[in-house]
């Protein structure tokens, strides 16, 4: 099994930057990834990323101001984060899977099989 802690999530203002954190530990995984969830609405994908190869997607939506990034050395997930706009506020999560067949260029929650508590982000006008 995958163990996944985020840290990282606070409260900033339009246009501000945050970077968060993945803590990796247990068995590595196939693959991993972002995605978050807005109060009262479905949970999004955002970015994923293969550490075999170091193969990335990043989700149209945020494209050009949101990015993933993988510390090996540190067994740590990162996802930096650019000219946030209100509409970025949601509980951000980590996820690790480990399919050997899933659909590239799809973030679906459910090809995922652990998950991190989440870390609020909160982004003010």
């Amino acid at each position: 099994q995958v163990q996944l802690v985020e840290s990282g999530g606070d409260s900033v203002q339009d246009g501000g930057s945050l970077y968060l954190s993945c803590a990796v530990s247990g068995d590595t995984p196939r693959y991993m990834g972002w995605f978050r969830q807005a109060s009262g609405k479905q949970r999004e994908g955002i970015a994923d990323i293969y550490p075999r190869g170091d193969s990335r997607y990043v989700a149209d939506y945020v494209k050009g101001r949101f990015a993933i990034f993988l510390d090996k050395s540190q067994n740590t997930l990162f996802l930096q984060m650019n000219d946030l706009k209100p509409e970025d506020t949601a509980m951000y999560y980590c996820a690790a899977g480990r399919r050997e067949s899933r659909p590239r260029f799809q973030l679906r929650p459910s090809d995922f099989d652990s998950w991190g508590p989440g870390t609020q982000v909160n982004v003010s006008s």
